[in-house]
């Protein structure tokens, strides 16, 4: 399998960085949203942050050049058909999920993979609005794509061997080093052990065991964790969370996976984490 054009389907902060990671790895990436300012936009925030590194002298401004000129915005998903393969990073909504993939099925060649980065929605349901069962399969990116090493493979009940062989090789070709999982289940490894972490630290902040900042410097020095849990939640986004955990509770009948009240009054407040400049913490304005 030989890819040199990917096409990237939303253009929030995922779907944009594993287009930056597409371009930087040397293929040609369409960023493709609802509209092209949407996808224009999100160009313009990679933009910014590699001339971050240009003036921090990590890389060259002819290499943050060549990164850009290999990122293509666009307001449809029309450049489906000349795509090596298509991976979409939207919503975490199963419908809209499943209108997408009818649509670049239809446009798409034959052969070429459809992978969703969905953390924990249905693979096979996915799947089974297209007329390749067997060329869909999950490609879950870790957040920065560009940074972290992690992509986490998971087949839908259709979905075939060379399929999953071909995606592993694609994820080896940008740099990553995958982890196949050997069947389809809810959240896969890393959003399953972490979702109940994650959600447990907001228990403890619903219950006034202790203050966000108290829970997060305990576990980055008792447990070495990089960054506190709820400084974790504000990066993903408090909505994405709950999303996520709702999804979890509802698919393994599990109560471990039920988020306090807390979450949502912060959500129906507006704070849902550092995409809008509050969550947990107080970023400024954004």
């Amino acid at each position: 399998m030989t890819i040199k054009k990917v096409m990237v389907i939303g253009a929030g902060a995922m779907g944009a960085g594993i287009a930056q990671l597409c371009a930087q790895q040397g293929l040609d990436a369409v960023l493709s949203d609802v509209n092209l300012t949407l996808s224009e936009n999100a160009k313009k925030r990679i933009q910014k942050g590699l001339a971050g590194r240009v003036e921090k002298g990590k890389i060259t401004t002819e290499e943050m050049n060549s990164v850009l000129s290999k990122i293509f915005p666009a307001g449809d998903l029309s450049p489906a058909k000349d795509a090596d393969i298509i991976i979409e990073s939207i919503v975490e909504n199963i419908d809209i999920k499943r209108k997408v993939f009818a649509e670049i099925d239809h446009l798409a060649r034959p052969g070429v993979i459809l992978a969703t980065n969905t953390t924990s929605l249905s693979i096979s349901d996915m799947a089974d609005a297209t007329k390749r069962p067997d060329k869909v399969i999950q490609m879950h990116f870790f957040n920065p794509p560009t940074i972290m090493k992690l992509v986490e493979i998971m087949p839908g009940e259709k979905t075939s061997k060379e399929t999953v062989a071909a995606a592993e090789h694609f994820a080896k070709q940008i740099g990553k080093d995958p982890v196949v999982c050997k069947n389809e289940a809810p959240a896969g490894i890393v959003s399953r052990i972490l979702g109940q972490l994650l959600n447990e630290a907001t228990w403890l902040v619903a219950s006034g065991v202790a203050e966000p900042k108290d829970v997060d410097k305990a576990m980055k020095l008792g447990a070495n964790h990089p960054m506190g849990p709820l400084e974790l939640i504000d990066l993903i986004g408090l909505d994405v969370h709950r999303a996520k955990m709702e999804t979890l509770r509802t698919k393994l009948n599990d109560p471990r996976y039920q988020h306090p009240k807390l979450l949502d009054e912060m959500i129906t407040a507006g704070k849902i984490g550092r995409k809008v400049g509050k969550g947990f913490y107080d970023y400024g304005e954004k």
